[in-house]
């Protein structure tokens, strides 16, 4: 039996222009494949303690601050004779049976959405799929009144957006706390505009933290308060009126909630949000550098105490090539802080500002080095070409059969054959054992490792010579390093 699911954004409500209103979700939100046979029994009654005798205070303290969004935009419609009835409208399944409207041509759209406010000026925070395409926008407030707002700038990679409405008079409005202080376990409570039926509070608990979906600089909160269509970018408080969360996606099997719902934490947002309010734009930190986690193997292979940091695999031309970085470095701390792994070192780099130097500490070689790097601006890096190296006589040499692999020399006509850079030296996998270590860890034909032990290698003696190193000093497992399409990449491979 398999279990498989995939988490999508909460996508923005389709208003209903008959009046109608309906629960009916198609198939645009993220889909659960349950295994057949699966038996499910009640589960015992569980006892909550602590639980406020009521959340009326709070809901009537920041309602005035949450506001329904409603956009618009001009789309096609289907010159095939398809439906042109509102997507989940009742008239939709009329519309299929008796064969459509035809080709309308171009018709103008409205979905709907969630936000609120941050400033009594009229600054309000949603999700950037809940505008995108949008060429109006209007913001409907608690009291009922309704203002056009224009675009301040937005953010895909954290699905965030910044409106502004222009008004007289001073707006109700929430602000930022800290969501590094939310516990597993904390009550919160989620507003918005589900399913397109207007203000609507719902109240949870925190059932995870820093959770990740897709994006580089995903932290989310989970949260069981109960999150649908139309709620997204509606804000997530916790007890005493704060904004922790921005309401993002769910995981359902029906586009109804089920309990799982995601927050994009609010110390991912404020960043965001004073960006794009100072400058229209995101201005992220760039470091430079292609990292991956430290796995408990890898750390065995190269003697490290713990599997903490971010391994640097590769090291382009940019910020930290200029200040000394290595591939093989692994960093533990940036600007004083602790690297746990290579998404904390991913968001504190995006975080810190560009242009300026900051430490950088790095292990190599079994001791510590810091290096002052002068941080680049991430929207600006582009990828970068490398010359290609002189080429080197080779002799002829047998293939090697070792740890599950059969590995020849890169020659100038496997370069030529397989399109791999003229710099690239190494051995290639010319075949691979599928029950080998090696295939498990992802390694594949056509693969060329670099390194071994974080020293080059150009012939097969070199990684004969390495694994024997590794035995000699006790390594239970050996650190290669292996390039495929450029993209460099560590991997530890048992020897004994």
């Amino acid at each position: 039996m398999s279990r498989s699911h995939t988490v999508s954004p909460l996508p923005a409500r389709p208003s209903l222009r008959t009046g109608l209103r309906t629960g009916l979700l198609n198939g645009t939100m993220l889909a659960l494949a349950l295994g057949a046979g699966l038996a499910f029994t009640a589960p015992a009654p569980v006892m909550a303690f602590g639980a406020p005798d009521t959340f009326a205070d709070l809901a009537e303290k920041i309602s005035p601050s949450v506001v329904n969004i409603t956009t618009s935009s001009m789309v096609s419609r289907p010159s095939d004779g398809g439906p042109v009835a509102p997507e989940g409208s009742p008239l939709e399944d009329f519309f299929k049976d008796f064969g459509g409207q035809g080709d309308q041509g171009p018709q103008r759209s409205e979905a709907l959405g969630s936000g609120f406010v941050i400033s009594e000026d009229g600054y309000i925070v949603t999700n950037d799929h809940v505008i995108k395409g949008a060429d109006e926008i209007t913001i409907e407030f608690f009291s009922g009144e309704k203002l056009p707002a224009k675009l301040v700038g937005t953010d895909p990679q954290t699905d965030i957006a910044l409106l502004k409405v222009e008004t007289d008079k001073p707006l109700p409005f929430v602000s930022f706390g800290n969501s590094d202080l939310a516990r597993v376990g904390d009550w919160v409570v989620a507003m918005g505009n589900p399913l397109g039926q207007g203000f609507s509070v719902s109240a949870g608990i925190v059932s995870a933290r820093n959770r990740e979906l897709s994006g580089t600089y995903d932290d989310y909160l989970q949260t069981d308060a109960a999150i649908n269509r139309g709620n997204s970018g509606g804000p997530l408080f916790n007890m005493d009126g704060q904004v922790i969360g921005v309401n993002t996606a769910i995981l359902s099997p029906t586009g109804g909630s089920i309990g799982i719902g995601f927050s994009m934490s609010s110390n991912v947002v404020t960043k965001v949000v004073d960006q794009l309010k100072q400058f229209g734009e995101t201005r992220r930190g760039w470091l430079g550098v292609r990292i991956q986690d430290v796995t408990p193997d890898i750390a065995e292979a190269m003697g490290l105490a713990a599997a903490s940091g971010a391994l640097v695999t590769d090291v382009p031309d940019g910020p930290a090539k200029d200040a000394g970085m290595l591939a093989g470095d692994v960093i533990q701390l940036f600007n004083g802080q602790e690297v746990r792994n290579a998404g904390d070192l991913t968001r504190r780099v995006a975080d810190a500002p560009v242009g300026e130097a900051v430490p950088v500490v790095v292990l190599r070689e079994g001791g510590s080095e810091t290096l002052n790097v002068t941080l680049g601006r991430r929207e600006e890096a582009e990828p970068k070409t490398y010359p290609a190296s002189a080429d080197q006589e080779e002799a002829p040499q047998a293939q090697l059969d070792i740890l599950g692999m059969q590995l020849d020399l890169v020659t100038d006509a496997l370069r030529d054959q397989l399109g791999i850079p003229a710099s690239t030296e190494g051995l290639i996998v010319a075949g691979i054992d599928q029950a080998s270590e090696a295939w498990t860890k992802g390694l594949r034909e056509g693969d060329v490792i670099t390194e071994v032990s974080q020293q080059k290698i150009v012939r097969a003696q070199d990684l004969k010579d390495r694994i024997e190193d590794a035995k000699k000093a006790g390594r239970k497992s050996v650190l290669l390093r292996y390039s495929r399409g450029g993209d460099l990449r560590f991997v530890a491979l048992l020897i004994q």
